[in-house]
């Protein structure tokens, strides 16, 4: 039987990227699009299929709706993943979960004790060029990994939009610092810690637009992270070792056509490992499929421990910023 999914909200991320994997991944359907606005609803259906419906409650409230999709602002997202999640849907929510560690702490909570798939759309973990590199190091391809550098920034926003506004969740941290601190987990494992970082808050929008931190594994290796949202478009990271160092490129959000490429720099010179090209936004939506079909549950811990290290960056910049008036 397939996976009926509903939709809350008509997102650009929703619309450009996750309905058209929808319509490409075998096992689910798209039962129903809500929206505030009962034409773009209607816009949206006329190219995916599905019912428009009015209003997100409404969604949740259909007997043909099984899962849902939440691309809404970040701020929104505790509510409604709450709701869903009490209306017995399973979710899947635009990252962040949540703005806050202990909110996404309680939904993770909501989910298991209801039997019910709650996943972070972090998309790029999907990827098979991660596997690859994972492998690349398990098998000491630049001997013991002692440091992890990424990056991911974006170009200026246009006035308006809404990672420029506070009381929407926006941010450059909450919007693009949470895929390098999500590769470090991936990379390195846990636990991690925040030692060190900065973040730059744009007085004329209240929200960060740059910000670093440095991170610390129990052995000492490192995770060095930059973020932010005025800056030339970057996406990659890279892993230092005691005997020669690894990047990918196009990390984070490469192209369904896209073929990856892990360089690799040794003193006995320079190995490049091909990827094969994947549609991560496929894959996400593949996995979601799986684990409700297969009832996985959530993968509570890797939410809440990429919520706590979130906390820990805006607390540690907090911090700094406070030191640097003083």
């Amino acid at each position: 039987m397939s996976l009926r999914l509903g939709v809350l909200g008509c997102a650009d991320i929703a619309v450009r990227r996750m309905l058209p994997a929808v319509s490409r991944t075998p096992g689910v359907t798209l039962a129903a699009v809500g929206s505030r606005d009962a034409a773009k609803a209607a816009a949206v259906t006329a190219r995916f299929g599905g019912a428009p419906v009015t209003g997100y409650a409404e969604v949740l409230a259909r007997p043909d709706v099984d899962a849902v999709y939440v691309p809404l602002p970040a701020a929104l997202h505790a509510t409604w993943v709450r709701r869903a999640l009490a209306a017995g849907k399973h979710v899947l929510a635009e990252k962040p979960l949540t703005t806050d560690a202990a909110a996404t702490a309680a939904l993770v909570a909501q989910a298991r004790a209801a039997g019910l798939v709650l996943l972070e759309n972090h998309l790029f973990v999907h990827h098979p060029q991660h596997r690859l590199v994972r492998r690349l190091l398990a098998e000491g391809a630049v001997g013991r990994p002692r440091a992890v550098s990424a990056a991911f920034t974006v170009p200026r926003r246009p006035a308006g939009d809404i990672r420029l506004r506070p009381e929407l969740g926006g941010g450059a941290l909450l919007d693009v610092g949470c895929y390098p601190l999500r590769a470090a987990s991936l990379l390195l494992g846990s636990p991690l810690t925040v030692v060190g970082a900065t973040a730059y808050t744009d007085p004329r929008y209240g929200v960060d637009v740059a910000g670093a931190a440095l991170l610390r594994r129990p052995d000492g290796v490192t995770a060095q992270l930059t973020f932010g949202m005025d800056h030339h478009y970057t996406s990659r990271y890279e892993v230092l070792g005691t005997e020669g160092r690894l990047r990918l490129d196009h990390a984070f959000t490469p192209p369904a056509d896209h073929r990856p490429t892990v360089v690799i720099e040794r003193p006995d010179g320079v190995e490049r490992v091909p990827g094969e090209p994947f549609d991560q936004c496929a894959g996400t939506v593949g996995a979601f499929v799986r684990a409700v079909t297969s009832r996985a549950g959530t993968a509570g811990e890797a939410i809440n421990r990429q919520a706590e290290l979130i906390a820990a960056v805006q607390r540690t910049a907090s911090d700094a910023a406070g030191g640097d008036r003083a």
